[in-house]
């Protein structure tokens, strides 16, 4: 049974730091594409940060530079590190797996979901 279980979420000031993470239980992480996506109340899942199995990293135009996804294999986790954050990056976040590295932009491309971690950032 694959489990993802997304942590790290929290309430910070505008400009600080979280570092989320997901640990996968189920599925080996390297061999799979892993995103993570956001939901914020009232608003679509959004793409926010994946690495492709191959290695390659892809942002969006509001996180680049500030977002950095990575994944450490030995410990079957990914990581996204959030630095300068704002207030419109409040919402939930989500961590996802894919078979294969295509259209990872895409929510409907992710097999598997974890339960959401809440990040909540006050101005």
């Amino acid at each position: 049974q694959v489990q993802l279980v997304e942590s790290g979420g929290g309430l910070v000031q505008a400009g600080g730091s979280l570092r989320l993470s997901c640990a996968a239980s189920g599925l080996t992480i390297e061999r799979y594409a892993m995103g993570w996506f956001r939901q914020a109340p009232g608003k679509e899942r959004e793409f926010v940060a994946a690495i492709g199995g191959t290695g390659h990293f892809y942002y969006t135009d509001s996180t680049k530079g500030r977002f950095t996804i990575s994944r450490d294999n030995a410990k079957n986790t990914v990581y996204l590190q959030m630095n300068s954050l704002k207030p419109y990056d409040t919402a939930v976040y989500y961590c996802a797996a894919a078979i294969g590295s295509g259209g990872l932009f895409i929510a409907t491309r992710y097999s598997y979901w974890g339960q959401g971690t809440q990040v909540t950032i006050s101005s």
